[in-house]
C-alpha cells in the first residue's frame, strides 16, 4: 500500500513540475512581404520547455476576423534553446487584411500566453 501511495505521489509530483513551464509566449515577430499578398514570418517564443511532456509545440497567425492564415509546427522541445525563433514562408494573406496576431501554443496549457499584433508591410 505505501508503494502505490509514494507512485501516486510521484506521478502527481511529476505532473505538477511540467505546470511551472508555463504558457508560450511571443516575444519578437518579424514580417516580409515575398509577393503580392504573401508574406514570411519570423517568431521568437520563449517558454520554459521541461522535455517532452510540456514545450511549446506551434505558433499561428491569426487574423481579427479569427482566421488562421498559417501555423508552424514545432516539432520538438526546445529545453536549451530558449527564447527560440522560428520562421514560416509563403502565407498567404487576402487584400483588406492590414493586421494579424501571433499567438503560441504549448502541449499543456494550450494558449494564453503573450501574443502580438502587428501591421503588415
Amino acid at each position: 500500500m505505501k508503494r502505490i501511495m509514494l507512485l501516486i505521489s510521484l506521478y502527481f509530483l511529476l505532473n505538477t513540475v511540467s505546470l511551472f513551464a508555463g504558457e508560450a509566449d511571443v516575444i519578437k515577430v518579424d514580417v516580409k512581404s515575398q509577393k503580392k499578398n504573401t508574406y514570411a514570418f519570423s517568431v521568437t517564443v520563449f517558454h520554459k520547455d521541461s522535455g517532452w511532456s510540456h514545450y511549446a509545440d506551434k505558433w499561428d497567425i491569426i487574423g481579427d476576423n479569427g482566421v488562421n492564415y498559417g501555423t508552424r509546427v514545432l516539432l520538438h522541445p526546445h529545453v536549451g534553446e530558449q527564447p527560440f525563433t522560428r520562421s514560416l514562408s509563403g502565407v498567404v494573406i487576402p487584400d483588406g487584411v492590414n493586421k494579424v496576431t501571433i499567438r503560441a501554443h504549448d502541449s499543456v496549457h494550450k494558449y494564453g500566453g503573450r501574443q502580438i499584433a502587428i501591421e503588415l508591410p
